[in-house]
């Protein structure tokens, strides 16, 4: 019997009666989708990596997601990665203090960018929302955090929170009543000045980042 499904951040859980937890993360490549019995998938069979089958005949299937574990609570208990994870934006009563304060701690030199992506800081902001935080905030996403005042980085933090909890029931992401500002627009004018909108790669794994150079200047 599956009792709850759960979200930390990036994570997800779903938990069984008998104690065991079923722990998946998508990253770049992973999704999960929903089908009836005898519903043909969308997606290659070889690719599925877990499904699960319930009395109302619905199936789930996650394909392609490379973490997939099977967890006791136990073990759930002393998950090295999720014990990790700072608080999830997600949830309306996210502890923004303990995120600056963990924002805080990183080295001062960390772009914005980066520092964003960090789900140690806090949980839940991909690559789409670093971008489009950045742009609300008009800062430039290669700022070292270490130039930003505290009531900015706590800004940045409020600003995230805002946007993943204002789309959590929305089938395309938006976060301005014409859909993305930045994000995936390279080459397209911004929506605030009329500057052309770039991209960069930025970071250790080289996520694709877009800002305005216009309106999005550097701190010093």
């Amino acid at each position: 019997t599956v009792l709850a499904v759960e979200a930390r951040g990036k994570h997800l859980l779903v938990h069984f009666a008998d104690g065991h937890v079923l722990h998946t993360h998508l990253r770049m490549t992973g999704s999960w989708h929903l089908y009836r019995v005898g519903e043909p998938w969308r997606k290659p069979r070889a690719r599925a990596v877990a499904v699960l089958q319930v009395q109302d005949g619905t199936v789930a299937v996650c394909f392609s997601a490379p973490t997939v574990e099977l967890l006791d609570r136990r073990r759930l208990g002393r998950h090295a990665a999720l014990n990790a994870l700072g608080p999830d934006l997600c949830r309306a009563d996210a502890d923004l203090d303990d995120a600056v304060r963990r924002l805080d701690r990183l080295d001062p030199a960390t772009e914005v960018g980066v520092a964003l992506l960090d789900q140690r800081v806090a949980a839940g902001i991909g690559n789409v929302y670093k971008s489009e935080v950045c742009f609300a905030r008009a800062i430039e996403p290669g700022t070292p955090v270490g130039a930003l005042d505290d009531r900015v980085r706590r800004e940045l933090l409020e600003t995230a929170s805002a946007m993943l909890r204002a789309n959590l029931d929305r089938d395309r992401r938006a976060t301005t009543p014409r859909g993305l500002a930045v994000y995936g627009r390279a080459g397209e004018a911004c929506p605030r000045c009329g500057a052309t909108i770039r991209c960069r790669r930025q970071g250790s794994h080289a996520r694709s980042t877009y800002w305005c150079p216009a309106c999005q200047p550097r701190s010093p």
